[in-house]
């Protein structure tokens, strides 16, 4: 139930490996089981940030009972993963939390 959506104007090789690395960092944080994280990641995206194209992202998470006590540490885990793994600044990054109720996420033909 937890979807990552990754989107950054920066070309990335190896994006099999980083959707995976990105699916058990997310499963680790919110403490989900990984068969049901889904990752997407859309590089090459045409953005700006701040008036400059230099490297940005934008990211949303998504997850049934995701702990608004939480999103500082999330937050913070998912920049230095981006800026590890992508070279983007922490400070270029953009995320969004949402916290989706269980009628309202579908899957295997039924809702959570």
């Amino acid at each position: 139930m937890p979807y990552l959506k990754i989107q950054t104007n920066q070309q990335i090789a190896g994006k099999d490996e980083i959707i995976k690395k990105a699916s058990g960092m997310v499963a680790a944080q919110l403490g989900k089981p990984e068969k049901y994280v889904m990752v997407a990641l859309e590089p090459g995206f045409r953005m700006s940030f701040a008036g400059s194209t230099a490297p940005a992202a934008f990211l949303q998470l998504k997850s049934i009972g995701l702990p608004e006590s939480r999103t500082k540490e999330i937050s913070s885990a998912l920049c230095g993963f981006l800026e590890k793994e992508l070279g983007i600044p922490k400070n270029r990054i953009y995320i969004v939390f949402e916290d989706v109720e269980r009628s309202y996420w579908g899957w295997n033909g039924s809702t959570f």
